[in-house]
């Protein structure tokens, strides 16, 4: 059994057309796209604000690196490395062709280093160096990328590598791309990194290194500040990219165009087009507390709980919303221990009695289990408040 909480929540504006209409409404090519397959989503409610042959199996190329840097983000932020732990290279990271560094086998460059090559300038060879440092080898964390595909719920993956260079089988969609980028911002520094435009490695050494961000929106496009490009003969020209400004982010996906000019040009009509269609509502922040509850044989009788991810919602621009309700389902009868950051219970977002939007609530701190002396006081409490008249 579940304990449900309504809030409803009153605004002065109304909505009158659902977006899933919008959004099929927007999918009859009307921004004459020059690609194979598209994509354009809002962040953090995850819509598809617009898509042509999303779901069409295509090489990603280097867009592959999304779900290498999205194991190294989860690494980090899980402790298994650090930033500026150092990594050594081995004769096979180095082997790698296509976009690199030139690392020698045996080098030495911090996890912080190598990630930048990654995230500016695509390098294959840090890649490999990374996933082997994480994995053991690279094809463990080849495991480890499909895992998290079919974690993530992605049914048009599959990866054969780290870096997207030719293989057979090796495969994505828009649509998949979009779901990783989606996964890989919800770790906030990974832009602090997509967003540099230049800098160097091995700076004022002999073998100093100019790294240029292949993705050139970075410079170019207004709020652009990731994600990857990705280029073989093969895949033809492909860029994840995403934007945010006015509170909304957005992630546009481009898969096959034939020039990097037509590339970049489909991914300014899908930020504009998105931007200028679509308001976005913030409703919680993210790790922000909505409730509270009652904790069992616990050194607390409650935790607060927290929004695991922010909870908002899109309306089409001029159409506004009049009434939306929220509904909390929490865990019951939940007893101690609990670790911090565990789910016990959601928030769902609902529009017209559809819905829109459902986040996770998870616990903000651990509650250990009471000590015997606590057990002996409270039940001892609970008796004599049964026992008052």
């Amino acid at each position: 059994m579940m304990k449900k909480l309504i809030v409803l929540l009153f605004t002065v504006l109304m909505v009158s057309t659902p977006l899933q209409l919008l959004a099929e409404e927007n999918n009859n090519k009307v921004l004459d796209l020059n690609a194979k397959s598209v994509i354009l989503i809002e962040r953090n409610t995850g819509e598809i604000l617009y898509e042509e042959n999303s779901d069409q199996q295509l090489p990603p190329a280097s867009m592959t690196k999304m779900m290498t840097m999205l194991l190294i983000a989860e690494a980090l932020d899980h402790g298994k490395i650090s930033l500026t732990e150092t990594v050594r290279v081995s004769e096979h990271a180095a082997s790698m062709g296509g976009s690199q560094i030139f690392l020698e086998p045996n080098e030495e460059m911090t996890v912080e280093e190598l990630l930048k090559a990654v995230a500016i300038g695509s390098a294959n060879d840090a890649s490999v160096a990374l996933a082997e440092h994480i994995a053991g080898s690279e094809q463990a964390f080849i495991t480890m990328m499909n895992e998290k595909a079919t974690e993530l719920g992605l049914e048009q993956t599959m990866f054969k590598n780290t870096t997207g260079l030719p293989e057979q089988d090796h495969y994505s969609s828009a649509y998949d791309m979009a779901m990783i980028a989606r996964a890989l911002l919800k770790y906030d520094f990974i832009t602090d990194y997509t967003s540099i435009y230049e800098d160097y490695l091995r700076k004022d050494s002999d073998n100093e290194f100019w790294l240029v961000n292949t993705n050139r929106l970075i410079k170019f496009y207004p709020g652009v500040d990731g994600l990857k490009t990705g280029f073989t003969q093969e895949a033809k020209y492909c860029l994840t990219a995403t934007a945010l400004k006015n509170d909304m982010r957005l992630i546009a996906v481009v898969m096959g165009a034939d020039t990097p000019k037509e590339r970049n040009a489909s991914i300014t009509k899908l930020l504009d087009f998105g931007f200028s269609q679509f308001s976005h509502h913030l409703l919680h922040e993210g790790h922000e507390q909505v409730t509270e509850m009652d904790i069992i044989k616990g050194n607390k009788s409650t935790v607060p709980l927290i929004t695991q991810d922010a909870v908002s919602i899109l309306t089409k621009k001029g159409e506004n919303l009049e009434q939306l309700e929220t509904e909390i389902i929490l865990k019951e009868n939940v007893v101690a221990p609990i670790e911090a950051g565990e789910v016990l219970g959601s928030l769902k977002v609902y529009l017209d009695g559809e819905i829109v939007n459902e986040v996770d609530l998870i616990t903000e701190e651990s509650v250990d289990r009471a000590s015997f002396l606590k057990l002996i006081k409270d039940s001892t409490k609970q008796l004599l408040e049964i026992g008052k008249p």
